[in-house]
């Protein structure tokens, strides 16, 4: 089956570094939390909100090994009050797992955005 994973983590600032370590933990808490390997991966859309600009999330992915999956940045829409410094993604992932059983990430002050899913 295929599913979609979401997650989101805020940075600490809009620095090549940072971004590439929240995005890092991010993929991988998702990763572990979900008991995925790259295999499982069929593709990730990350979204960036538009104070980050300092580097794509999608580096961090290839440096954690997603050298054949298919990843994409993107610019979140720029809302009035929305939380600043915000890397999404969204993973379809091949799994066995039923829907119920997708564990979807949510870091830092990411938490705020889906305290209904956030674990």
């Amino acid at each position: 089956m295929v599913r979609a994973i979401r997650g989101a983590i805020q940075v600490d600032a809009n620095d090549r570094g940072a971004i590439i370590e929240a995005t890092t933990e991010l993929v991988s808490e998702m990763m572990g939390r979900n008991q995925l390997t790259t295999d499982d991966v069929i593709s990730v859309l990350f979204t960036a909100s538009p104070d980050l600009t300092a580097e794509f999330p999608a580096l961090a992915a290839r440096k954690l090994g997603f050298h054949d999956v298919p990843l994409i940045c993107c610019t979140e829409i720029d809302v009035p009050g929305a939380l600043p410094r915000v890397v999404r993604l969204m993973a379809h992932v091949e799994t066995d797992r039923p829907r119920s059983d997708i564990q979807h990430v949510y870091l830092r002050g990411a938490v705020a955005l889906r305290q209904d899913i956030a674990q």
